[in-house]
């Protein structure tokens, strides 16, 4: 049988003005629901895109509502903050209560690359601030980082047989990374990339990094951190993968991470010894 999904448009308030959702409803939804995020470097992405549209789709086809984030780019003087105040306000109308029938405590928070970035600082901010905590993290391919983490001597090798448009080198990442932010003061603080952040507290977390990534070394290197700090942490390598392949669901490792998500999303991950 096939899961029924509808499908609705909708704004919340926040402080730059509103936030556009999609909300994926199933029609025998599970009982959880995340909060998700997609990615483009700060500049670029929404939510028609696959990583955003069909990641969604495909959750809410196992049961998971979903409410996916427009928030806004970092482009025509947008910068830090702002993208992040979208995404807080999105997770104060989503951990408000009884959101779409769900109640707080079985709402996650997740996104890819960008959004990964986006998603875990908003964590910390709902840590540090008092708003309810996430039930978890998903983050697929995130920059975590403000200057990536070297790769080892085996992941350099395969980058370097990557072809350009594929590398997200040192620099282009800088590059990306200032433009969001706007002031260099501003790179290091941990709502703009949380790897410089206090990790202590954060909800059980699971990352799926790409296995030929430029980002590959900040989710690993966050990770650890993630567990160093006692944070619940499971990180999956997909083999086979580069960044950004939630975009193209012709590959099917792209299925095979959204199946992951489903399971530790309902729970039949949560709470395991992880290795």
């Amino acid at each position: 049988m096939i899961m029924q999904i509808n499908i609705e448009n909708l704004a919340v308030p926040g402080p730059h003005g509103n936030v556009p959702l999609r909300i994926y409803t199933p029609n025998a939804p599970c009982g959880d629901a995340l909060l998700w995020i997609h990615g483009g470097g700060f500049i670029k992405g929404d939510l028609d895109m696959p990583e955003a549209d069909t990641v969604a789709r495909e959750l809410a086809a196992a049961g998971i509502t979903v409410a996916s984030v427009d928030y806004r780019l970092a482009v025509n003087g947008v910068r830090f903050p702002v993208p992040g105040d979208d995404v807080d306000a999105a997770w104060r109308w989503a951990s408000a209560g009884t959101t779409l029938g769900i109640p707080a405590p079985r709402w996650h928070l997740g996104g890819a690359s960008a959004g990964g970035n986006l998603a875990a600082a908003e964590a910390l901010r709902a840590r540090d601030t008092g708003l309810p905590a996430p039930a978890s993290l998903v983050l697929a391919y995130p920059v975590l980082h403000d200057v990536l983490p070297a790769p080892s001597a085996k992941l350099g090798a395969l980058l370097a047989k990557l072809p350009a448009e594929a590398r997200f080198p040192v620099e282009l990442c800088r590059e990306l990374n200032l433009n969001y932010v706007g002031n260099p003061d501003l790179l290091q603080h941990p709502y703009a990339f949380p790897a410089h952040g206090d990790l202590a507290g954060l909800p059980p977390t699971l990352i799926v990094n790409a296995e030929v990534d430029d980002l590959r070394p900040s989710g690993e290197d966050f990770a650890a951190r993630l567990a160093k700090a006692g944070v619940d942490t499971a990180v999956v390598c997909a083999p086979g993968t580069w960044h950004g392949y939630l975009n193209d669901f012709s590959h099917e490792a792209a299925a095979q991470t959204v199946a992951r998500f489903t399971g530790w999303i309902v729970g039949n991950d949560l709470g395991r010894t992880r290795t």
